[in-house]
């Protein structure tokens, strides 16, 4: 190279930025590299509305731990799961809306965690999962019917299997009469029919109580008309087909009433140390709770153990709930279908591996998935909550 040639290279503006382009698209590479290595899976359960924000979170945070378990081992086949968060609101309508953004986007592999009984039941309807090739993992629904449509693989019990139970446990202990109090949103209306032909039909008197979804100016009167209406009817035993506030409100104020001796049942939705909070050690006690997951607290189940376990070394400083360990045990299954999918999964090959696992072992209780029939743990339990609000089974 010769004199002149070295002066017009050097006086090159272009020339010594070429390094840092290099850089840029070194780096750029790398993110699309890193990028790629993660597979993504959408949830949809609001955390910032009041009726289903502490559910919602407990959800995540029992899916975030076992993710980064799962990640911390290397992910699957090499790659990070990681989740992608709707905020619904406790819409039906934008439940939908945003599950369609989610499939939308061919990323993510599977819908897991969702959390919204009216919202799951319109994606059922709509056949919305089934028509996309896509898998929902774990729905928290009410309506028993729903496990029959299309790439919907739930694992707990249905809300009906929780109001059977509680209206046996009702019968069997010779209640005479039963006030269902429930909102008016959701599964309220539903499961309250429910529980009202269940009752007569094992001999109970059944009245039912509604409570319409109240703007906060008028929550205190809403609650306090339903209590009001309670104490009239009299009955031996009541149960609150509610969850958060109305619940835990409701709750406190009947156990303050002339009708405080009356047995009450509650669903798996309510948050015990709310309830706890809201009515007090002494009011709260034999509160009867039905549970459509296995029990947290206590490790004996292996499932259990392995939660409590990644809780304390993940997610130190949380509390223990049903909804984290539902969380935790949606995001197993989550990820034993992407393992099973290979090493590029898609959303057909997760949803076939799903289809295919048959009697799976989670951990001392089983899930059973075929394109036939896709069934969920099936247990309910009855705990009781005893001294100092500590559940009991």
């Amino acid at each position: 190279m010769d004199k002149a040639e070295k002066m017009t290279i050097s006086r090159n503006p272009y020339h010594r930025l070429f390094p840092h382009l290099l850089a840029m698209l070194i780096g750029g590479l790398a993110f699309a590299s890193v990028h790629a290595q993660e597979l993504l899976v959408g949830q949809v359960a609001s955390r910032t509305n009041v009726l289903t924000g502490p559910n919602a979170r407990g959800l995540h945070l029992g899916m975030k731990t076992y993710f980064d378990h799962v990640n911390a081992q290397g992910g699957v086949n090499g790659q990070q799961v990681k989740i992608l968060i709707g905020d619904d609101d406790l819409n039906a309508g934008k439940m939908v809306d945003l599950t369609k953004e989610f499939i939308a986007n061919k990323e993510v592999l599977a819908l897991v965690g969702y959390l919204n009984t009216a919202g799951i039941v319109a994606l059922s309807k709509q056949d919305i999962p089934g028509k996309s090739g896509i898998a929902l993992v774990s729905p928290q629904a009410g309506d028993k019917g729903i496990f029959g449509a299309a790439n919907f693989f739930p694992f707990r019990s249905g809300f009906p299997d929780e109001v059977a139970a509680i209206i046996k446990h009702a019968s069997d202990t010779q209640k005479k009469k039963l006030a269902v109090v429930h909102w008016s949103v959701t599964f309220g209306p539903s499961l309250a029919k429910q529980a009202e032909d269940l009752a007569k039909k094992a001999g109970l008197n059944a009245v039912s109580v509604k409570i319409d979804e109240a703007a906060n100016d008028k929550f205190d009167a809403a609650i306090q008309q339903a209590v009001e209406a309670v104490v009239k009817e009299a009955p031996d035993a009541v149960l609150v087909v509610m969850a958060s506030r109305y619940a835990n409100e409701f709750i406190k104020r009947i156990k303050g009433s002339a009708v405080a001796g009356s047995q009450l049942y509650a669903l798996s939705l309510v948050a015990i140390a709310d309830i706890v909070k809201a009515a007090g050690a002494n009011g709260s006690r034999g509160i009867i709770v039905s549970q459509s997951l296995p029990f947290p607290f206590s490790a004996t189940l292996p499932i259990v153990g392995e939660y409590q376990r990644l809780m304390k070394q993940y997610a130190p400083g949380e509390s223990l709930s049903y909804s984290t360990l539902e969380g935790f045990v949606a995001g197993k299954i989550v990820v034993e279908g992407l393992k099973r999918a290979g090493a590029k999964p898609t959303r057909d090959k997760v949803t076939k591996a799903l289809n295919e696992l048959g009697d799976f072992n989670l951990g001392g209780v089983y899930v059973n998935y075929s394109p036939s029939a896709r069934l969920g743990w099936g247990g309910v339990d009855l705990t009781i909550i005893g001294e100092n609000g500590k559940l009991l089974r």
